[in-house]
């Protein structure tokens, strides 16, 4: 699919954002979150699966609607993103960063957003640090960070300890749902805000909202889609609050 390009407008604020956070620090910050976001696909999901479709980990019977289920619990789905980097559990974490790429190596060409790449790029020629916030597994979303020349190191999102090379089923940091996305990324920045940021649902709402400078809403759901609702919410309050927001389709 070909997406809608950024408008001249919308380059014009980025490249004003760019300049003045050079000009203010040697070494500004720019957050985005992942899928919806970089994609137009959900590289957690995928991974999952993959996993179940290869039958690489003990799962449950029905093991899609026991996530399903443990995402509506207590109205709160951290602790079903936390039960899809636990399911690796004992793996070592090099086979699970295999799988990974082999799960989005089925999805090529990965549908990335073009203008989301070029932002990316152009952040990159100008030495800004990036990271990727994610409520997925981060070793689910790390090929799709290499496809947009990023290291695993650059995303930040849902893991457990390892154990001697080995994934256990201890959480590891913070859980990067809603405000947890912005204390995880303060914690590796050391405190430093981000003067950029990007997402597409109101999951990502604390995220957008604690840039210095600019902040980017983006949106791909079809009306029929699960997404639709909290993109377009998402889309309002960039409307009210003078975010720059825009939609690929």
């Amino acid at each position: 699919m070909k997406y809608k390009e950024y408008s001249s407008e919308i380059w014009e604020r980025i490249s004003t954002a760019v300049d003045y956070a050079l000009a203010k620090d040697s070494e500004p910050v720019a957050a985005f979150d992942a899928d919806g976001t970089l994609w137009d696909v959900d590289l957690g999901e995928i991974f999952f699966h993959y996993q179940i479709d290869h039958r690489l980990v003990e799962l449950p019977a029905n093991p899609w609607d026991h996530y399903i289920n443990l995402k509506k619990k207590n109205n709160d789905p951290c602790e079903a993103y936390l039960w899809l980097a636990q399911i690796n559990v004992g793996k070592k974490i090099e086979q699970v960063r295999d799988w990974a790429e082999q799960a989005v190596k089925q999805q090529q060409p990965l549908p990335i957003f073009s203008e989301q790449k070029k932002l990316i790029d152009l952040l990159k020629s100008k030495g800004i640090k990036i990271y990727i916030v994610t409520a997925s597994v981060k070793w689910a979303v790390e090929p799709g960070a290499k496809l947009l020349g990023l290291n695993a190191d650059s995303v930040i999102g849902v893991e457990t300890e390892q154990d001697q090379g080995l994934v256990t089923d201890r959480q590891k940091g913070i859980i990067t749902y809603q405000m947890g996305k912005v204390e995880a990324l303060l914690d590796r920045t050391g405190g430093k805000r981000p003067f950029l940021t990007s997402g597409n649902t109101m999951g990502d709402f604390h995220l957008l909202n604690t840039a210095t400078e600019l902040a980017l809403a983006v949106s791909a759901a079809n009306q029929d889609d699960h997404l639709f609702k909290m993109e377009n919410d998402l889309q309002k309050i960039a409307a009210q609050k003078s975010w720059l927001s825009h939609r690929f389709i």
